[in-house]
């Protein structure tokens, strides 16, 4: 007998901010749930697009400067899971992602590991079809199908706030691009000082892990009663590595919750933890790549840098995709977010790590 599915509805046509009760774009423990189900409960989850419908098929590179960032992650939720207690552990199995048939991603000098490479903005406009996301920004290249959800979340604890509040706000003092707390474009008000959703956390959050995908099952520690199960962000597609953002969508998330008692108590498991069956479409492709390693561009060492090592591996990836097809380095830049996955070939043999930039060469048309 096939199980009713319960539904999280919300209305696309209206920004969260009009559609109180639908969900949230801080991370707060005394949000009200919009539903409450039972563990093995079967839900389909509507969501909207990370930046709340502020972006459209008619909008432009231009319009990026006037977006509200206050207003990113329009999160569906919270979903209360009944029996679930701080200690256990509550499971996601994701049944499907089903795309909405808009997406964008945007490139941008504010934002990402190559933020410093580049000094304007570019928006690419993306229609999905027939498992294909196409764009006329970005012509030539069509992406294939491969949906998740960026984030998915549950509510942390009010000590567990004030604690990534604290910690956030010294970071912020050191480093401009770090973000704290902000109540401008808060919704509901009475979360204005909640988490931002833009960094993933111990409770999941901006995780952005393109493997969560149809067939796999995330498992998050729940710390406050009824967990508070919250998502949203969907990408139509990512690399592995996210550089600029994904294919940025509304989508429907079909998953069923399960809960394992008491158990990241038990083994003392404080992060995000996800499996997933073997069989994905997209596992073997052909491939181009490219590797940096753990030294900048004009050659000084970074003593066991990742971060330098994958830099430097994206930045050859673009000048590749430059020099061999054409791409100006903007549009090169966000066919690495949406399509390139980064990988650590080896951190064993200090002081220079290796990180490969791998590129599907079968999104090319021609």
């Amino acid at each position: 007998m096939t199980r009713v599915a319960l539904k999280a509805r919300i209305d696309r046509s209206r920004p969260l901010l009009d559609d109180p009760g639908t969900g949230h774009n801080r991370w707060h423990p005394d949000i009200a749930p919009m539903l409450t189900v039972d563990p093995g409960a079967i839900v389909e989850i509507e969501t909207r697009d990370a930046y709340d419908g502020q972006i459209g098929p008619a909008s432009c590179t231009a319009d990026l400067e006037r977006l509200d960032t206050g207003r990113v992650h329009p999160l569906t939720g919270p979903i209360h899971v009944r029996g679930s207690q701080p200690g256990d552990i509550l499971e996601i199995e994701i049944i499907a992602v089903e795309p909405q048939t808009f997406g964008f991603t945007i490139q941008s000098p504010s934002f990402g590991i190559l933020r410093q490479h580049f000094t304007s903005s570019l928006l690419v406009r993306w229609t999905m079809t027939d498992g294909l996301a196409r764009s006329g920004d970005l012509p030539g290249v069509s992406i294939p199908a491969d949906p998740f959800l960026g984030v998915m979340g549950v509510a942390p604890s009010h000590p567990m706030m004030a604690h990534y509040i604290a910690m956030e706000d010294r970071l912020a003092e050191e480093d401009p691009t770090v973000r704290p707390c902000e109540s401008r474009g808060a919704t509901p008000r009475h979360a204005a000082n909640g988490l931002r959703t833009a960094p993933p956390r111990d409770f999941g959050g901006n995780i952005d892990v393109r493997q969560l995908t149809a067939g796999a099952v995330l498992r998050l520690p729940v710390s406050v009663e009824g967990a508070l199960f919250s998502c949203g962000d969907a990408h139509y597609a990512q690399g592995d590595n996210e550089c600029c953002t994904g294919i940025e969508m509304g989508a429907m998330l079909r998953c069923r919750f399960g809960l394992r008692k008491g158990e990241a108590a038990a083994r003392n498991i404080r992060d995000v933890q996800f499996s997933r069956r073997a069989g994905s479409p997209l596992s073997q492709r052909p491939i181009f790549a490219t590797t940096g390693q753990s030294y900048t561009r004009d050659g000084t060492l970074n003593r066991d840098d990742l971060d330098k090592a994958a830099e430097h591996a994206l930045l050859n990836m673009i000048a590749h995709l430059s020099a061999e097809y054409g791409f100006p380095r903007q549009q090169a830049a966000v066919i690495c977010s949406v399509a390139v996955d980064l990988r650590i070939s080896q951190a064993a043999n200090n002081p220079n790590y290796l990180v490969s930039a791998l590129l599907p060469t079968d999104i090319f048309e021609s």
